[in-house]
Protein backbone atom coordinates (compact mmCIF):
# COMPACT_ATOMS: atom_id res chain seq x y z
CA UNK A 1 0.00 0.00 0.00
CA UNK A 2 1.24 3.36 -1.06
CA UNK A 3 0.70 6.22 2.05
CA UNK A 4 1.44 9.95 1.55
CA UNK A 5 2.19 12.35 3.78
CA UNK A 6 -1.06 14.41 4.43
CA UNK A 7 -1.77 17.88 3.64
CA UNK A 8 -1.58 20.24 6.32
CA UNK A 9 1.43 18.08 7.98
CA UNK A 10 4.87 19.53 7.37
CA UNK A 11 8.23 18.83 8.83
CA UNK A 12 10.17 21.09 10.55
CA UNK A 13 14.23 20.66 11.54
CA UNK A 14 14.05 23.45 14.81
CA UNK A 15 15.46 21.87 18.05
CA UNK A 16 14.80 18.80 17.54
CA UNK A 17 13.73 16.85 14.24
CA UNK A 18 9.84 17.69 14.53
CA UNK A 19 6.05 17.30 12.37
CA UNK A 20 3.84 19.99 12.87
CA UNK A 21 0.33 19.73 12.09
CA UNK A 22 -0.62 23.26 11.26
CA UNK A 23 -4.57 22.93 11.65
CA UNK A 24 -4.62 20.99 14.99
CA UNK A 25 -1.66 23.43 16.21
CA UNK A 26 0.38 19.88 17.70
CA UNK A 27 4.31 19.67 17.19
CA UNK A 28 4.99 16.24 17.51
CA UNK A 29 9.28 15.42 18.52
CA UNK A 30 10.40 12.76 16.19
CA UNK A 31 13.74 10.50 16.47
CA UNK A 32 15.44 10.46 13.40
CA UNK A 33 14.07 7.24 12.23
CA UNK A 34 10.99 8.71 12.01
CA UNK A 35 11.58 12.06 10.56
CA UNK A 36 13.69 9.79 7.71
CA UNK A 37 10.44 7.85 7.31
CA UNK A 38 7.87 10.02 7.04
CA UNK A 39 10.45 12.43 4.81
CA UNK A 40 10.20 9.57 2.63
CA UNK A 41 6.92 9.86 2.30
CA UNK A 42 6.28 13.51 1.87
CA UNK A 43 7.81 13.43 -1.83
CA UNK A 44 4.87 12.84 -4.59
CA UNK A 45 5.15 9.13 -5.21
CA UNK A 46 4.89 8.77 -1.16
CA UNK A 47 6.14 5.46 1.01
CA UNK A 48 5.13 1.82 0.14
CA UNK A 49 4.17 -0.08 3.58
CA UNK A 50 3.68 -3.75 3.99
CA UNK A 51 1.93 -5.50 6.40
CA UNK A 52 4.62 -5.51 9.13
CA UNK A 53 4.46 -1.68 9.50
CA UNK A 54 5.30 -0.86 13.09
CA UNK A 55 3.73 0.63 15.83
CA UNK A 56 4.39 4.16 14.74
CA UNK A 57 3.32 3.94 11.27
CA UNK A 58 -0.18 2.16 12.71
CA UNK A 59 -0.35 5.21 15.14
CA UNK A 60 0.08 8.38 12.17
CA UNK A 61 -2.42 6.20 10.01
CA UNK A 62 -4.90 6.51 13.10
CA UNK A 63 -3.66 10.06 13.02
CA UNK A 64 -4.73 11.12 9.64
CA UNK A 65 -0.85 11.73 9.64
CA UNK A 66 -0.15 9.26 6.58
CA UNK A 67 -2.94 8.96 3.49
CA UNK A 68 -3.56 6.61 1.12
CA UNK A 69 -5.14 9.71 -1.01
CA UNK A 70 -2.28 11.05 -3.51
CA UNK A 71 -1.02 14.59 -1.50
CA UNK A 72 0.41 17.14 -4.37
CA UNK A 73 0.43 20.08 -1.66
CA UNK A 74 4.44 21.48 -2.09
CA UNK A 75 6.50 21.24 1.07
CA UNK A 76 8.58 23.95 3.22
CA UNK A 77 12.16 23.51 2.78
CA UNK A 78 13.75 21.90 5.61
CA UNK A 79 17.19 22.35 6.95
CA UNK A 80 18.51 23.20 10.56
CA UNK A 81 17.10 26.25 12.51
CA UNK A 82 18.93 28.88 14.50
CA UNK A 83 19.07 27.93 17.99
CA UNK A 84 16.79 29.32 19.71
CA UNK A 85 14.31 28.51 16.90
CA UNK A 86 12.07 31.17 15.62
CA UNK A 87 8.64 29.75 15.79
CA UNK A 88 6.27 32.67 15.89
CA UNK A 89 6.43 35.98 14.09
CA UNK A 90 4.20 39.20 14.86
CA UNK A 91 3.85 40.40 11.10
CA UNK A 92 2.72 43.99 11.38
CA UNK A 93 1.40 44.14 7.87
CA UNK A 94 0.20 47.98 8.57
CA UNK A 95 -0.25 50.32 11.43
CA UNK A 96 -3.51 51.86 9.46
CA UNK A 97 -6.87 50.84 11.56
CA UNK A 98 -10.48 51.69 11.02
CA UNK A 99 -11.12 52.13 14.87
CA UNK A 100 -8.98 54.38 17.64
CA UNK A 101 -9.13 52.45 20.82
CA UNK A 102 -8.64 53.88 24.17
CA UNK A 103 -6.34 51.34 24.96
CA UNK A 104 -4.43 50.60 21.74
CA UNK A 105 -0.42 50.06 22.46
CA UNK A 106 0.11 51.12 18.78
CA UNK A 107 -0.99 54.77 19.28
CA UNK A 108 -1.58 57.33 16.66
CA UNK A 109 -1.50 55.40 13.25
CA UNK A 110 1.72 56.59 11.06
CA UNK A 111 -0.71 54.90 7.67
CA UNK A 112 2.52 52.78 7.14
CA UNK A 113 2.10 49.41 5.48
CA UNK A 114 4.54 47.14 4.09
CA UNK A 115 4.89 46.64 0.43
CA UNK A 116 3.82 42.96 -0.82
CA UNK A 117 7.31 42.64 -2.24
CA UNK A 118 8.59 43.12 1.45
CA UNK A 119 6.00 40.92 2.88
CA UNK A 120 7.08 38.12 0.20
CA UNK A 121 10.33 38.43 1.45
CA UNK A 122 9.73 37.93 4.94
CA UNK A 123 7.38 35.85 4.81
CA UNK A 124 10.23 33.15 2.49
CA UNK A 125 12.88 33.70 5.00
CA UNK A 126 10.33 32.66 8.06
CA UNK A 127 9.70 29.47 6.50
CA UNK A 128 13.39 29.06 5.82
CA UNK A 129 14.20 29.39 9.25
CA UNK A 130 11.67 26.46 10.29
CA UNK A 131 8.70 28.96 11.37
CA UNK A 132 5.68 27.67 12.62
CA UNK A 133 2.99 30.44 13.64
CA UNK A 134 2.84 34.07 11.32
CA UNK A 135 0.46 36.14 13.55
CA UNK A 136 -0.46 38.49 10.95
CA UNK A 137 -1.59 42.08 13.15
CA UNK A 138 -2.08 46.08 12.58
CA UNK A 139 -3.33 47.78 13.29
CA UNK A 140 -6.42 46.46 11.22
CA UNK A 141 -4.72 43.96 8.78
CA UNK A 142 -7.38 44.32 6.85
CA UNK A 143 -6.97 47.73 6.48
CA UNK A 144 -4.13 46.91 4.37
CA UNK A 145 -4.11 48.57 0.50
CA UNK A 146 -3.03 45.14 -1.07
CA UNK A 147 -4.44 42.85 1.77
CA UNK A 148 -6.38 40.74 -1.30
CA UNK A 149 -2.45 40.19 -3.03
CA UNK A 150 -1.21 39.57 0.28
CA UNK A 151 -3.75 36.79 1.27
CA UNK A 152 -3.33 35.35 -2.26
CA UNK A 153 0.32 34.79 -1.22
CA UNK A 154 -0.28 32.48 2.16
CA UNK A 155 -1.29 29.28 0.80
CA UNK A 156 2.08 28.04 -0.55
CA UNK A 157 3.70 28.84 3.18
CA UNK A 158 4.20 25.82 5.16
CA UNK A 159 3.27 27.25 8.51
CA UNK A 160 -0.14 27.97 10.40
CA UNK A 161 -1.84 31.57 9.51
CA UNK A 162 -3.18 33.61 12.42
CA UNK A 163 -5.44 36.81 11.65
CA UNK A 164 -5.83 39.41 14.28
CA UNK A 165 -9.06 41.35 13.86
CA UNK A 166 -11.21 43.41 15.38
CA UNK A 167 -13.93 42.11 13.10
CA UNK A 168 -15.63 45.16 11.62
CA UNK A 169 -14.39 44.60 7.77
CA UNK A 170 -15.36 40.63 8.08
CA UNK A 171 -18.36 39.16 6.24
CA UNK A 172 -19.15 36.19 4.42
CA UNK A 173 -17.65 36.97 0.99
CA UNK A 174 -14.43 38.33 2.81
CA UNK A 175 -14.27 35.22 5.28
CA UNK A 176 -14.68 32.66 2.29
CA UNK A 177 -11.92 34.31 0.57
CA UNK A 178 -9.72 33.97 3.48
CA UNK A 179 -7.03 31.78 3.27
CA UNK A 180 -5.77 31.54 7.04
CA UNK A 181 -5.97 28.68 9.34
CA UNK A 182 -7.46 30.84 12.30
CA UNK A 183 -8.93 34.26 13.21
CA UNK A 184 -8.69 35.94 16.54
CA UNK A 185 -11.13 38.53 16.99
CA UNK A 186 -10.76 41.28 19.89
CA UNK A 187 -13.60 41.24 22.32
CA UNK A 188 -12.63 43.66 25.52
CA UNK A 189 -16.00 42.74 27.41
CA UNK A 190 -19.80 42.26 27.18
CA UNK A 191 -21.49 45.74 25.12
CA UNK A 192 -20.76 48.12 28.25
CA UNK A 193 -16.81 47.15 28.63
CA UNK A 194 -16.13 46.45 24.84
CA UNK A 195 -18.37 49.62 22.94
CA UNK A 196 -16.14 52.07 26.43
CA UNK A 197 -12.86 51.27 24.60
CA UNK A 198 -13.41 50.79 21.14
CA UNK A 199 -16.63 52.50 20.24
CA UNK A 200 -20.60 52.34 20.38
CA UNK A 201 -21.82 49.57 18.41
CA UNK A 202 -18.61 47.48 18.14
CA UNK A 203 -19.75 44.93 20.37
CA UNK A 204 -22.73 43.59 18.45
CA UNK A 205 -20.31 43.95 15.20
CA UNK A 206 -17.20 42.09 16.50
CA UNK A 207 -19.83 39.17 17.74
CA UNK A 208 -21.70 39.13 15.01
CA UNK A 209 -18.13 38.57 12.91
CA UNK A 210 -17.46 35.90 15.05
CA UNK A 211 -20.80 33.86 14.40
CA UNK A 212 -19.62 34.43 10.40
CA UNK A 213 -16.62 32.98 10.95
CA UNK A 214 -17.81 30.27 13.21
CA UNK A 215 -20.51 29.01 10.50
CA UNK A 216 -17.61 29.44 7.89
CA UNK A 217 -16.10 26.02 9.70
CA UNK A 218 -13.07 28.50 10.50
CA UNK A 219 -10.92 27.90 14.15
CA UNK A 220 -11.72 31.31 16.08
CA UNK A 221 -10.16 32.47 19.19
CA UNK A 222 -11.06 35.83 21.32
CA UNK A 223 -8.47 38.18 23.06
CA UNK A 224 -9.47 40.32 25.75
CA UNK A 225 -7.47 43.24 27.72
CA UNK A 226 -8.42 44.01 31.18
CA UNK A 227 -9.91 47.34 31.92
CA UNK A 228 -11.67 49.56 34.58
CA UNK A 229 -15.00 49.25 32.73
CA UNK A 230 -14.72 45.10 32.03
CA UNK A 231 -14.02 43.87 35.25
CA UNK A 232 -17.36 42.98 36.37
CA UNK A 233 -18.27 41.32 32.88
CA UNK A 234 -15.88 38.14 32.91
CA UNK A 235 -17.98 35.26 33.60
CA UNK A 236 -20.93 36.58 31.47
CA UNK A 237 -17.67 37.12 28.71
CA UNK A 238 -16.74 33.16 29.70
CA UNK A 239 -20.55 31.68 29.21
CA UNK A 240 -20.80 33.75 25.62
CA UNK A 241 -17.57 32.32 24.29
CA UNK A 242 -17.51 29.01 25.31
CA UNK A 243 -21.21 28.82 24.08
CA UNK A 244 -20.21 30.43 20.67
CA UNK A 245 -17.45 27.36 20.67
CA UNK A 246 -14.14 29.61 20.96
CA UNK A 247 -11.45 27.33 20.76
CA UNK A 248 -9.05 29.64 22.63
CA UNK A 249 -9.77 32.63 25.14
CA UNK A 250 -6.89 34.91 25.86
CA UNK A 251 -6.93 37.38 28.82
CA UNK A 252 -4.50 40.26 29.09
CA UNK A 253 -3.69 43.62 30.77
CA UNK A 254 -2.70 46.13 28.44
CA UNK A 255 0.44 47.75 28.89
CA UNK A 256 0.58 51.89 29.56
CA UNK A 257 1.60 52.62 25.85
CA UNK A 258 0.03 54.36 22.98
CA UNK A 259 -3.46 55.57 23.52
CA UNK A 260 -3.58 54.02 27.05
CA UNK A 261 -1.14 56.62 28.08
CA UNK A 262 -3.90 59.65 27.89
CA UNK A 263 -6.88 56.95 28.91
CA UNK A 264 -5.77 56.62 33.16
CA UNK A 265 -9.04 56.02 33.74
CA UNK A 266 -9.42 52.39 32.34
CA UNK A 267 -6.15 51.46 34.45
CA UNK A 268 -6.22 48.95 36.34
CA UNK A 269 -4.10 48.04 39.68
CA UNK A 270 -1.89 44.66 39.64
CA UNK A 271 -3.69 43.40 42.73
CA UNK A 272 -6.71 44.00 40.57
CA UNK A 273 -5.77 43.30 37.28
CA UNK A 274 -3.62 39.91 38.24
CA UNK A 275 -6.57 38.47 38.86
CA UNK A 276 -8.37 38.26 35.58
CA UNK A 277 -5.54 35.97 34.30
CA UNK A 278 -7.71 33.28 35.76
CA UNK A 279 -10.00 33.27 32.85
CA UNK A 280 -9.18 32.78 29.72
CA UNK A 281 -8.66 28.96 28.54
CA UNK A 282 -6.69 27.04 25.25
CA UNK A 283 -2.64 26.69 24.81
CA UNK A 284 -1.48 30.54 24.66
CA UNK A 285 0.40 32.12 21.33
CA UNK A 286 4.35 31.73 22.69
CA UNK A 287 5.34 28.38 24.30
CA UNK A 288 8.76 28.71 25.84
CA UNK A 289 10.74 26.06 27.41
CA UNK A 290 12.44 25.90 31.18
CA UNK A 291 14.88 28.37 31.96
CA UNK A 292 13.84 31.31 30.00
CA UNK A 293 11.38 33.74 29.71
CA UNK A 294 8.80 35.05 27.68
CA UNK A 295 9.19 35.01 23.86
CA UNK A 296 12.24 32.41 23.62
CA UNK A 297 10.92 31.64 19.86
CA UNK A 298 9.15 35.08 19.00
CA UNK A 299 10.20 38.22 17.37
CA UNK A 300 7.94 41.11 15.89
CA UNK A 301 8.20 42.68 12.28
CA UNK A 302 6.69 46.12 12.32
CA UNK A 303 5.12 47.69 9.51
CA UNK A 304 7.83 50.08 9.13
CA UNK A 305 10.41 47.33 8.50
CA UNK A 306 11.80 47.24 11.72
CA UNK A 307 12.36 43.93 13.58
CA UNK A 308 12.43 43.44 17.16
CA UNK A 309 11.75 40.91 20.31
CA UNK A 310 8.09 41.89 20.19
CA UNK A 311 5.61 44.74 19.09
CA UNK A 312 6.16 46.49 22.92
CA UNK A 313 9.78 47.08 21.99
CA UNK A 314 8.94 49.34 18.80
CA UNK A 315 11.56 51.91 19.61
CA UNK A 316 13.94 49.01 20.47
CA UNK A 317 14.52 47.48 17.01
CA UNK A 318 17.38 44.48 16.50
CA UNK A 319 17.48 45.12 12.83
CA UNK A 320 15.19 45.81 9.44
CA UNK A 321 13.55 43.93 6.92
CA UNK A 322 16.51 45.21 4.36
CA UNK A 323 18.99 43.33 5.98
CA UNK A 324 16.56 40.07 6.70
CA UNK A 325 14.87 38.50 9.26
CA UNK A 326 17.90 35.89 10.47
CA UNK A 327 20.18 38.34 11.19
CA UNK A 328 17.93 40.56 13.49
CA UNK A 329 16.95 37.44 15.23
CA UNK A 330 20.98 36.50 15.78
CA UNK A 331 20.89 39.51 18.26
CA UNK A 332 17.68 39.45 20.33
CA UNK A 333 19.01 37.10 22.90
CA UNK A 334 16.94 35.13 25.08
CA UNK A 335 15.30 36.26 28.46
CA UNK A 336 17.25 34.31 31.53
CA UNK A 337 15.27 33.51 34.01
CA UNK A 338 18.78 33.76 36.60
CA UNK A 339 18.68 37.13 35.73
CA UNK A 340 15.65 38.47 37.17
CA UNK A 341 14.69 39.59 40.85
CA UNK A 342 12.46 37.02 40.90
CA UNK A 343 15.61 34.22 41.45
CA UNK A 344 16.79 36.56 44.21
CA UNK A 345 13.83 35.86 46.24
CA UNK A 346 13.55 32.13 45.42
CA UNK A 347 9.64 32.56 44.09
CA UNK A 348 8.34 29.10 43.80
CA UNK A 349 6.42 29.70 41.23
CA UNK A 350 9.14 30.94 38.32
CA UNK A 351 9.28 27.93 36.44
CA UNK A 352 5.50 28.47 35.54
CA UNK A 353 5.25 32.24 35.25
CA UNK A 354 8.42 32.69 33.74
CA UNK A 355 8.50 36.12 34.80
CA UNK A 356 5.35 37.01 33.16
CA UNK A 357 5.77 40.06 30.31
CA UNK A 358 9.29 41.62 30.71
CA UNK A 359 8.21 44.76 29.16
CA UNK A 360 5.21 45.13 31.85
CA UNK A 361 7.62 44.51 34.37
CA UNK A 362 10.28 47.03 33.17
CA UNK A 363 7.82 49.96 32.30
CA UNK A 364 6.50 49.50 36.15
CA UNK A 365 9.80 49.19 37.43
CA UNK A 366 11.33 51.64 34.71
CA UNK A 367 14.11 49.20 34.78
CA UNK A 368 15.07 49.74 30.57
CA UNK A 369 18.79 48.91 30.67
CA UNK A 370 20.52 49.73 27.18
CA UNK A 371 19.52 47.31 24.52
CA UNK A 372 19.93 43.83 26.04
CA UNK A 373 16.54 41.94 26.50
CA UNK A 374 18.40 39.67 28.83
CA UNK A 375 18.16 42.62 31.63
CA UNK A 376 14.88 44.57 30.36
CA UNK A 377 12.82 44.27 33.40
CA UNK A 378 15.15 42.80 35.59
CA UNK A 379 12.09 43.65 38.68
CA UNK A 380 8.84 41.58 38.78
CA UNK A 381 6.13 41.79 36.49
CA UNK A 382 3.37 42.85 39.82
CA UNK A 383 0.26 41.62 37.77
CA UNK A 384 1.69 37.86 36.97
CA UNK A 385 2.64 38.27 40.97
CA UNK A 386 -0.77 39.11 41.80
CA UNK A 387 -2.12 35.95 39.76
CA UNK A 388 -0.07 33.83 41.48
CA UNK A 389 -0.89 35.33 45.02
CA UNK A 390 3.03 36.52 45.57
CA UNK A 391 3.51 39.38 48.06
CA UNK A 392 6.05 41.74 46.65
CA UNK A 393 7.52 43.85 49.74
Amino acid sequence: MRYYLSEGFVLKRIETPCLYDIRGDELYELDEEGFSFLLSCSGPEGCVLDDSSGEFVDYCISRGILTENPVYAGRPPLRSAPAPSLRYLEFQITDKCNLKCRHCYVGESRNREMSISKCKAVLDEFEAMQGLRLLITGGEPLMHSHFPELNRLLPKYGFRKILFSNGLLLNQKYIAELHVDELQISIDGMEHGHDAVRGKGTFRKAVKAVGEVIDAGMQVSVATMVHRENLSEFDEMEGLFRGLGIREWTVDVPCVEGNLKDNSSLWVDPEIGGRFFKYGYGGGLHGGERGFGCGLHLAAVLAGGEICKCAFYHDRPDGNVMEGLAAAWERIRPVDLKALDCTRVSCAVLDECRGGCRFRAAAVSGDFQGTDHAVFGAERDLYKCAYYGIKVE
